[in-house]
This record gives C-alpha cells, sequence and structure tokens, in this order.
C-alpha cells in the first residue's frame, strides 16, 4: 500500500530547502540567463533542481525525476518540478516567484506541494484527502464571472502556442483580470479562494508547472483541465490548463473554444 503520506513530508522538506535557495539568490546577483527558448533561468533553479534529483536518488532511486531544467531516470513514478515558477520576476526581484513539486503516478499527481518563501506559505495536498495551506484547510469560492468578487488570471506570453487574447478581450467585459506573473501562484489563489480562475497557455514541457496545482486545487473543490475542458497527463507536454473554483469553468470553456483550435 502506497505510503502518500511519507511522499508528503519528502515533498515538504524539499520544499523548504528549495525556499532557503530561492531567498539566498533573491537579493542578490542571481545568475540570470536566457535558454534556447527565450526563458530566463537562474542559479536558484538549477541548484534547485539538481537538489531535488540527488534527494530522489537517495530516498526513492526507483523514481524519476522530472524538473523543468534537469531530468533524472525513467519510472511511471514522476517527481515533477518547477524549480522557480515565475523566474522572470524572481530574476527581477520581484517576490511572486515559488516552488512547486508534485508525485505523479501513471500521469496522475497524487501529492502536490507549492512554496512561497515570500510570506512563508506551504500548500499541499494528497489526492482524497483535502488541501491546506500551512496545515490550515482551503477552498475555493463559488463566485460566477460576474460576481463583484470574482477575479481572474491570466498568463500569456508571445511564444505561446496558443493566441487567447480575444478570449481575454470577451472575459474583461464581465470579470475583473489580472496578472501576477506566476501561474503557479495564481492557482494556489485558486485553492484559497481569491481567485475564481486563471488560465495557462503553456504547452511544451509546462507540466512542470501545473502538477501541483492539479491535486491542491481540486482538493480544494476546483476543476483544472487542459484548455479544451479535457482531462490530461501530467508526465508529459501539456494542452495548456484551465484552473478554476469549478463552477464557473464550463462557461470558460466554452469561450475558449470560440477562439482556439484543438490539435
Amino acid at each position: 500500500m502506497e505510503n502518500y503520506e511519507e511522499y508528503l513530508l519528502f515533498a515538504k522538506d524539499i520544499a523548504k530547502y528549495a525556499g532557503k535557495i530561492m531567498l539566498k539568490y533573491f537579493n542578490q546577483e542571481n545568475g540570470a540567463s536566457y535558454k534556447g527558448d527565450k526563458t530566463i533561468v537562474t542559479l536558484a533553479d538549477t541548484e534547485i533542481n539538481s537538489y531535488l534529483i540527488n534527494k530522489v536518488k537517495e530516498k526513492y532511486p526507483e523514481h524519476c525525476v522530472d524538473g523543468e531544467e534537469e531530468q533524472f531516470g525513467k519510472s511511471n513514478y514522476v517527481w515533477v518540478c518547477d524549480p522557480v515558477d515565475g523566474t522572470a520576476m524572481y530574476a527581477r526581484h520581484i517576490p511572486v516567484a515559488v516552488f512547486s513539486l508534485a508525485l505523479v503516478i501513471d500521469g496522475v499527481p497524487v501529492v502536490g506541494v507549492v512554496y512561497d518563501p515570500f510570506t512563508d506559505s506551504l500548500y499541499t495536498a494528497i489526492k482524497g484527502k483535502g488541501a491546506f495551506k500551512n496545515n490550515e484547510k482551503i477552498k475555493v469560492n463559488n463566485y460566477t464571472l460576474e460576481d463583484i468578487r470574482s477575479v481572474c488570471h491570466c498568463d500569456m506570453w508571445s511564444k505561446a502556442q496558443y493566441n487567447i487574447c480575444s478570449v481575454f478581450e470577451e472575459l474583461r467585459k464581465v470579470t475583473r483580470l489580472n496578472d501576477i506573473g506566476s501561474i503557479t501562484r495564481a492557482s494556489c489563489c485558486v485553492a484559497t479562494g481569491d481567485y475564481s480562475l486563471t488560465i495557462f497557455t503553456g504547452t511544451e514541457h509546462k507540466h512542470c508547472d501545473i502538477a501541483a496545482v492539479k491535486v491542491i486545487v481540486e482538493e480544494a473543490g476546483g476543476k483544472v483541465t487542459d484548455l479544451f475542458g479535457n482531462e490530461q497527463r501530467y508526465d508529459r507536454s501539456i494542452k495548456g490548463a484551465l484552473i478554476s473554483n469549478g463552477k464557473v469553468h464550463e462557461e470558460v470553456v466554452d469561450v475558449l473554444k470560440k477562439y482556439i483550435i484543438e490539435e
């Protein structure tokens, strides 16, 4: 029988160490450089990713690691990691980046951890056992898009496969939109009820951004799918992500399908 609590403790320990590395480099020269896909990588990204691989090798040598910066091994038990989500902000010393880690078994995230070292906020979940922030249970809101309390997060960049600018133009007529610079951090805001929705257009190797979010948000009562409302695996590239409180999910899927085509 799987010991998911043990896996969660392991993930939490990694997260706390990752947070220390993020803080260490935050107010100093962080070695920011651009990768082949024009995205930023820092010393914190590479150091955290390598640390995770070493720890998995020690503790679970039969598992593998799929990190945004480095990979190790081959297994149906995959530790999917984004060492620093929101690297572009982090590299500019803007404190919204987070560490993200999930254990994905046969494509399904079963344990998820997100850590924001700037506010010392640790978001955790085990599939089937609820979601928590610093050990306090969290849940999504039940707002509609038209509710004055609704705030929705939109994430867009020039190289994204899906152009959803028209989607944002339609949604802004009924709800408030903003972008804080980290899809994972914004998704945790959905889990706590502060946001009603976030839309992510990432595809190639971007499951690293969403794997932990999948289990955390859904255990908080929300819903996470691809941009077309379908379930997807989180041990491979994805077709974007729609992260919501569940109440607005199908409405937003309908809007998305008006402007983008599933390939």
